[in-house]
């Protein structure tokens, strides 16, 4: 097949990869490492303090959550689509974007096509009217379920997030804790979890971080139940510390209480061996596999049975599953597939089938890498 030159837009919260939290940018990050790795000529649009393979465009030098300079979110990804859209669409045969409804103003007036993968939720306020309105752009869901609120627009794929599986050591000796890992909000339920661990008498470790909007939640719901010699509050963690977390918890405990979309946090546990007890809600019952990576629980004396039964599973099986579902070359060869087929059967001019190294030369040309002036 033909290799394809592809433009990624990545939000500029973090940058690709993320420091600390971060699962968006984290994905984008293994796309893109493996469609370079395929020998396709990838363009990454993302904060300047990216790290990747590819050519790196970036509209802000450090990105914004951790960069020293402030700067409005809308602006700066305004300006980096524009940029996609207005000055160097004709470079790519596809441009796959990674901010959702924001570049549908944009990708609906051009004819190189754009895949949307939908990161969020899609139940909130009037999401399902935004999208309604562009109904035949591609769209790709990362589960099933996060499909359900917004039926009437054209889904062309599910594909679910992966891992390089090298990223991850597999345990089978895990030591004597459970883990909730992820980000303090109302919605996660990590209160949960601690009634969770003190009412099963199981230690538990808490590896998350605290968005602004979420700081008051934090202070007076979260922080009065910290002081208990059960419970170990670790703080928001790099990568190399979340695996070492991960892969020695006996389970995840994972108890949100909303339609999670994907839910990067599973598949990470399952890499390292680590069953998942997880809420029935959202994407879980398609990442995790009931009584063989982890326990699917609707009541609290489900997830009491489930602690107590945790250490009965295979941790073997665990990573097995994600190695066979959720590895990084799934997910790249998924998104392949998809972009071929795209371009197949809509016959794009000027794309596959145009001629080799095809440009617009009244176009502004680009730097190999660089941030915008």
């Amino acid at each position: 097949m033909k290799k394809l030159r592809i433009a990624q837009i990545a939000p500029l919260v973090e940058r690709v990869p993320p420091k600390k939290y971060g699962g968006t940018e984290r994905v984008v990050y293994h796309l893109t490492e493996g469609l370079v790795a395929k020998g396709h000529d990838v363009t990454l649009f993302a904060s300047g303090d990216s790290v990747t393979s590819a050519r790196l465009i970036a509209p802000i030098r450090e990105s914004l959550r951790l960069g020293r300079k402030t700067h409005s979110e809308t602006i700066v990804t305004m300006m980096m689509l524009s940029r996609v859209y207005e000055e160097m669409h004709d470079e790519f045969d596809i441009i796959h974007s990674h901010l959702e409804y924001l570049t549908l103003p944009y990708a609906h007036k051009v004819r190189v096509p754009t895949v949307l993968t939908m990161h969020g939720r899609l139940d909130i306020g009037e999401y399902g009217k935004m999208l309604g309105l562009y109904p035949h752009m591609a769209y790709v869901s990362i589960s099933d379920s996060q499909r359900l609120p917004v039926g009437n627009i054209n889904w062309v794929k599910t594909v679910y997030h992966g891992y390089p599986p090298s990223n991850f050591e597999f345990n089978d000796t895990p030591e004597d804790y459970f883990l909730y890992l992820g980000r303090f909000s109302e919605e996660k339920k990590p209160e949960h979890a601690i009634m969770l661990a003190k009412a099963c008498n199981i230690p538990l470790k808490i590896a998350a971080k605290i968005d602004p909007l979420d700081q008051v939640f934090f202070e007076k719901k979260i922080r009065p139940m910290l002081d208990h010699p059960l419970i170990d509050y670790v703080g928001e963690v790099d990568e190399q510390r979340k695996v070492t977390l991960l892969k020695n918890a006996r389970a995840l405990l994972n108890t949100i209480d909303w339609p999670e979309p994907f839910g990067l946090v599973m598949i990470e546990a399952l890499a390292c061996g680590t069953p998942v007890i997880v809420r029935g809600c959202g994407s879980a019952p398609e990442v995790v596999s009931h009584g063989k990576t982890g326990y699917i629980c609707q009541t609290r004396l489900d997830f009491i049975n489930a602690i107590r039964n945790v250490d009965k599973l295979s941790r073997k099986t665990c990573r097995d599953e994600f190695e066979r579902r959720f590895s990084a070359d799934t997910m790249v060869n998924n998104y392949e597939e998809l972009y071929y087929s795209l371009l197949q059967k809509n016959s794009f001019p000027g794309a596959v089938h145009g001629k080799e190294g095809q440009r617009n030369t009244g176009l502004m040309q680009p730097r190999r890498s660089g941030v915008f002036r």
